[in-house]
């Protein structure tokens, strides 16, 4: 389900148990269904460091506009806020697709490069099947 919503919005497909890693290794992933279809997802990476990562904040095309996305961050949001001990600093980064920067800057998140940080930077490494 989680690499059918990733080809449903064009995202890059990749081997299955990567996809298996993703889900199990995550500190958090939520699935949103409507009866028994996926719908949406989100997954949370933190290792308890001062890092923690946004990543597949994915929603089926037909049902965005509805809340789900924002749920979906806030619930993310929420359980990582849970994690952390007093005292604690935690920066939240993501990834944003192209053009929905205006979604995520109403959490909270801004837009990179700014005055304090440069552009988030990105590579793709792919090993031949060989």
């Amino acid at each position: 389900e989680y690499m059918e919503l990733r080809k449903m919005v064009g995202w890059v497909e990749f081997p299955i148990e990567q996809a298996r890693a993703c889900i199990e290794k995550a500190y958090m992933i939520q699935c949103v269904r409507d009866d028994e279809k996926a719908i949406g997802v989100v997954r949370l990476l933190w290792d308890g460091g001062y890092i923690a990562f946004l990543s597949d904040v994915i929603v089926d095309p037909k049902y965005q506009g509805q809340g789900i996305g924002r749920k979906l961050v806030e619930a993310s949001i929420s359980k990582l806020k849970d994690g952390m001990k007093p005292g604690y600093k935690v920066k939240l980064t993501l990834n944003s697709a192209k053009g929905k920067e205006p979604f995520y800057e109403k959490f909270g998140f801004r837009v990179r490069p700014n005055d304090d940080a440069g552009s988030g930077m990105d590579q793709w490494l792919i090993m031949d099947e060989t």
